[in-house]
């Protein structure tokens, strides 16, 4: 096993692999930005470094992080999610310099990371994909002759892209165009490749996610799907394990197909495989995303399999120690992300101190987050500050407890998503499990909340205002 692992990532996910470390007993080696110099996962960490320059950079340069890693005297890298995490040009320098990458080969990263070829190997072993182009779009009659044949809307996408960019839903010819423009702009911004693919777009779809574990001897288990239908612009905001319209026996159907791409492509360690599951059950591949996700936490919930431990292990060389008959579904569990962001300002990110923080508990509630009282909350980074997830024994059970949960949640000094996702809790349709990927857009009165101080948060106003006053 490994004596020593830098953490190649920041907030929360750093603070989640610290922590599975340190259960086994791996000391670990943390970067960060002057802007995170206070942050906990820095202090959690056995070791520390500055890197840079500025907030965002240190962490995208490749060479810096594998050189500092030789220098300290680590073993194995974890690029958590974002920045590095699926960059093949990373695992491979790790590689190189005899550092393991807890994550997949420099070959898997490169064939899964282009979505038009994993598309032509989910096609190829006969896994269902949607109706799309098979190679780079080439100019703009060559994207309208496709959507005139399989019929409005489609979707336009970018064959490198992840987290909703470079990802353009269109209604007609008029809006093709600017679509494409936009979105290789988009792309080649956020990923330095504007190519780009079309599909047909499913309407009111679920948004199924398999996750899967696979050692290095080709053993794989799949541990269910996690339902992410509830999206804001095509990026995730609230997580369902499992899912409410996957039965016993779609949920074999989907596993195997899952496994079987994730065999093809000579997949290990922890990857998830992302479905659309249309109004007649009907499934159809996505893109496989060859990482920890932000929402693996539902899945860890309802297996109790700790899907982090698991990734430094399979690293290590270690087999799976559990086969598919023993992963067991125990309930439901939801995942709110708590973002700083405003729903009420169309979700504007929200930056400063926070003032206030109270953290709910009780059983069968999770809370992985890196924010606490007087902690300033940067502008350079993806908004999420904490994510609560919540297990029940029954689907209403573990929505009434997480309505609870968010009741106690206190979070002040910047906007929160904590009142929005209140109100989903709330919503009728939600809790009769009448959602899919068209829920936000149906229901635009979520953000319709009081944002009047309620009692508590009064209580801590007046404590600040006296303890101000008695400062002077």
């Amino acid at each position: 096993m490994f004596k020593k692992i830098l953490v190649a990532n920041r907030g929360e996910i750093a603070m989640r692999v610290i922590r599975a470390c340190r259960e086994l007993n791996i000391a670990t080696v943390a970067i960060y930005a002057e802007c995170d110099a206070t942050a906990i996962y820095v202090k959690k960490a056995n070791e520390a470094y500055l890197v840079g320059p500025g907030p965002v950079q240190g962490f995208l340069d490749a060479r810096q992080l594998v050189h500092l890693a030789k220098r300290v005297g680590v073993d194995a890298i974890h690029p958590g999610y974002g920045f590095l995490a699926e960059n093949a040009e990373f695992s491979r320098l790790c590689r190189d310099a005899g550092i393991a990458f807890i994550g997949p080969s420099p070959e898997s990263l490169e064939l899964l990371g282009d979505k038009i070829q994993a598309r032509a190997l989910a096609k190829r072993i006969g896994v269902p994909v949607i109706p799309g182009t098979e190679h780079r779009l080439q100019n703009m009659e060559e994207a309208r002759q496709f959507a005139q044949s399989v019929g409005y809307p489609v979707m336009i996408k970018a064959s490198a892209g992840g987290g909703g960019r470079g990802l353009r839903v269109v209604r007609s010819d008029d809006g093709l165009q600017e679509a494409m423009e936009s979105g290789a702009r988009e792309a080649l911004a956020a990923f330095g490749n504007d190519d780009l693919f079309i599909e047909k777009y499913l309407e009111q779809a679920h948004h199924i996610e398999f996750q899967l574990l696979a050692d290095k001897e080709g053993y794989i288990v799949h541990l269910g799907e996690r339902d992410c239908s509830i999206q804001r612009r095509h990026q995730k905001i609230l997580e369902i394990a499992p899912s409410l319209v996957v039965n016993f026996h779609l949920r074999g159907r989907m596993g195997e197909a899952a496994m079987a791409l994730a065999r093809a492509a000579g997949f290990y360690n922890a990857g998830t495989v992302e479905f659309l599951v249309d109004k007649d059950g009907r499934y159809f591949f996505l893109e496989m995303n060859p990482r920890i996700q932000v929402e693996h936490t539902v899945t860890e919930q309802i297996t109790t399999i700790d899907i982090v431990q698991n990734q430094i292990r399979i690293a290590a060389g270690r087999p799976l120690v559990f086969g598919q008959h023993e992963v067991n579904l125990q309930g439901y569990a939801i995942q709110c992300r708590i973002n700083a962001e405003d729903p009420q300002n169309d979700f504007r990110p929200s930056s400063g101190k926070i003032t206030a923080y109270l953290s709910p508990g009780g059983i069968g509630v999770r809370i992985d987050g890196v924010v606490y009282k007087d902690y300033t909350v940067p502008p350079y980074y993806d908004a999420l500050l904490a994510k609560i997830t919540v297990q029940g024994r029954t689907w209403n059970e573990t929505v009434r407890r997480t309505h609870r949960s968010l009741e106690e949640f206190v979070l002040r000094g910047v906007k929160t998503t904590i009142p929005f996702m209140k109100k989903i809790m709330e919503e009728p349709d939600f809790l009769a499990g009448k959602f899919d990927t068209s829920y936000l857009a149906t229901h635009p009165d979520l953000a319709d909340y009081d944002t009047t101080l309620e009692s508590e948060d009064l209580v801590l106003a007046v404590s600040a205002a006296i303890a101000a006053y008695e400062g002077l």
